[in-house]
């Protein structure tokens, strides 16, 4: 079928175009837009009796109504993937920007992808180490979950994103078949250097695929972004068999850009200015998680957010909270504190954590020792918040033990170092060396062989 190509636009509004008297045009259909020789790309997102509304990836600062060019070219967005993108940068968009070839081989897929049947998918079990003892021990990450990270502004999100992109690996016979899709949107020029120069000083780069939208690239590329990375990451899992982990940053910044892409449509808007689509369009990406039956690779989701105004009810979060399994919380009071990474474990949880720890998976005594772990720093901040009140000299001497159990907790298990990589026994066994605080009477949640094996009170002194 011909090319529809056509001479002059409507109007130009933000980053669209609209071309009056339109026929035979798809929804998400890739246009070429040209102006006196310079080509930008652009998609279709809207169609009507009498419009259609493209949007344009490279902006449309410069475009005059009268002598740009439209051409429709029949298919939807799509990038060009292979086993070559593994150590390689792109753009918003998927081209190459680190300054090497382009991809030579390799087959072009639709960035829309394909919803997982739920029949076809397997339950997600063994786990993704991260090196980081909060996660690894409290919340552990299981192969083909979705676990995002609730941030703020200023707390260093992205610094633990480099250090878990760093350190993830899993173990056993498949350890050597494991990659990462690291996409970051909207994000500072700084940032992306120091991304970047972590990822090649440690040697992690040969095996992350990562894609760039900076803060000053068009807001309309954010759209893509994720979308792409994710079409890179089912490329390697399904077709090449890779255990692939995906980490998105920040999703508030592509929540953003389609908010605006929806006020520039002339859309209703919902909650906080969001269009109401806001939480379809979030499952269509964090959907695309997950195994597949009968193939040997899976994709796990790490989308990281900063919630506005801290406020965890806002609609970011909230509706990223019902579609994925679990959350890690980062917490201002822990940062204040000078413990890094700053994760507050107790509104943070894992859901599929019970199903891929334990015996046969990370070890026995995993699934108790992180049960009372989490029970032993509930109680501590009630004992905090009764010492505020009558002063730590009338507590109990079980109460003191508590308030030492959560100092040693704070400062030697959720704080470590950024290149401090500790292994899931490692990460057990400081649990249980801080649980020698507390005296057996007050450990519950374990077996009496685990505390002849593993548990050593250090004394109330």
């Amino acid at each position: 079928m011909p090319l529809k190509e056509y001479m002059g636009l409507s109007q130009i509004n933000g980053p669209l175009i609209f071309i009056e008297n339109v026929g035979n045009v798809g929804y998400n259909e890739v246009v070429e837009v040209t102006f006196r020789q310079e080509t930008r790309i652009g998609q279709v997102v809207q169609i009507s009796d009498k419009f259609a509304v493209v949007q344009v990836f490279q902006g449309t600062e410069g475009l005059n109504v009268n002598e740009t060019k439209v051409k429709f070219l029949g298919k939807t967005l799509q990038v060009k993937v292979s086993e070559e993108i593994l150590g390689r940068t792109f753009n918003g968009i998927g081209e190459p920007i680190d300054g090497g070839v382009d991809i030579i081989n390799g087959v072009y897929q639709d960035i829309n992808g394909f919803p997982i049947n739920p029949a076809s998918r397997m339950y997600p079990r063994n786990f993704i180490q991260t090196g980081i003892s909060a996660i690894d021990g409290l919340m552990t990450l299981i192969r083909g979950q979705k676990l995002p990270i609730f941030s703020g502004n200023g707390l260093p999100h992205n610094r633990l994103a480099v250090q878990i992109t760093k350190q993830a690996k899993i173990k056993g016979e498949e350890s050597g078949n494991f990659a990462i899709v690291f996409a970051a949107m909207g994000i500072k020029h700084d940032d992306a250097r120091f991304m970047l120069s972590n990822f090649e000083e440690s040697g992690a780069i040969k095996n992350v695929v990562t894609f760039l939208n900076l803060a000053d690239d068009p807001t309309i590329e954010r759209i893509a972004t994720p979308r792409v990375a994710l079409t890179a990451a089912e490329y390697l899992a399904f077709e090449k068999g890779m255990h692939v982990l995906v980490i998105l940053t920040d999703m508030t910044n592509y929540c953003e850009a389609l908010r605006e892409l929806s006020t520039s449509r002339g859309e209703v808007p919902s909650r906080k200015g969001y269009p109401g689509y806001l939480y379809s369009d979030l499952a269509s990406m964090y959907e695309r998680a997950g195994m597949i039956r009968n193939k040997r690779g899976s994709v796990t989701q790490i989308p990281i957010l900063s919630m506005p105004n801290d406020d965890i009810t806002h609609p970011i979060p909230d509706l990223t909270g019902y579609i994925t399994e679990g959350q890690i919380v980062l917490s201002r009071e822990l940062q204040r504190k000078g413990v890094y990474p700053p994760i507050g474990i107790l509104p943070s949880l894992s859901r599929l954590m019970k199903d891929g720890i334990g015996e046969g998976y990370t070890r026995a005594d995993h699934p108790h020792v992180s049960s009372q772990l989490f029970a032993a720093y509930s109680r501590v901040q009630e004992v905090r918040a009764l010492a505020s009140i009558i002063g730590e000299e009338e507590l109990t001497n079980i109460d003191r033990r508590y308030l030492k159990f959560g100092d040693a907790f704070e400062r030697e298990f959720l704080s470590q170092g950024y290149d401090e990589d500790r292994s899931i026994e490692e990460t057990l066994d400081l649990g249980w060396k801080l649980l020698g605080n507390l005296p057996p009477s007050e450990l519950t949640r374990v077996s009496e062989e685990e505390l002849k094996k593993y548990y050593k009170e250090i004394g109330e002194n």
